[in-house]
């Protein structure tokens, strides 16, 4: 069967491919709330996040309904892995800094961070916090500085914060005025997110 497409539908999908950050991701680690991922995947969908990647080790990854990610899953690709030290490998071949949220004492506020290089921000679970597996790996720790009584925020929220400040970062250093995808896979995924 062959799908229909208009001009301006197409236009839509370059102007957004156009944008996707590929320096900046986030770690998804056994958060079991299928609301919660959706909200997560939703959020980096808006702040042009092309990829995320998933450490699921003692829970199996959550059902996700459409109504609350806004079908946003169909648009940020998902990378899977087995176990801390292959995440771990993956991302540090690749060049990034993994980042911890953290309340650790050597954790840093969201703010000193810099967003513009290569970073993957690793949420973890929402009783447990990041997985003791990954804490070999990573290369630093921050937290979102907060003044009520309560410690802290849902993981969802607290995961559109972080991605806005990245958001903040890049935009302001330009980093969303020049695709950071190839032309070849801009134009694929084109064509893919066509057929969506």
């Amino acid at each position: 069967m062959r799908i229909c497409i208009t001009e301006r539908r197409l236009d839509r999908i370059r102007d957004v491919l156009s944008r996707r950050q590929t320096d900046l991701t986030l770690v998804i680690n056994n958060i079991h709330d299928p609301h919660n991922v959706s909200a997560i995947l939703r959020s980096c969908d808006a702040f042009g996040i092309h990829r995320v990647h998933l450490l699921y080790t003692d829970t199996a990854f959550p059902a996700l309904g459409k109504k609350s990610s806004g079908s946003a899953k169909k648009w940020v690709e998902t990378v899977r892995h087995k176990d801390a030290a292959s995440l771990a490998a993956v991302l540090k071949s690749q060049g990034y800094t993994l980042v911890a949220t953290s309340f650790s004492e050597t954790a840093r506020p969201l703010a000193a961070w810099d967003f513009t290089g290569k970073i993957a921000i690793i949420l973890g679970n929402e009783h447990r916090g990041v997985d003791e597996d990954l804490a070999p790996h990573v290369d630093g720790a921050l937290y979102i500085p907060m003044q009520g009584m309560v410690q802290s925020l849902n993981v969802s929220v607290a995961a559109a914060i972080i991605l806005y400040e990245g958001f903040r970062q890049r935009h302001v250093a330009g980093c969303y005025d020049t695709p950071s995808l190839p032309a070849d896979e801009l134009e694929r995924l084109t064509q893919l997110w066509a057929q969506k």
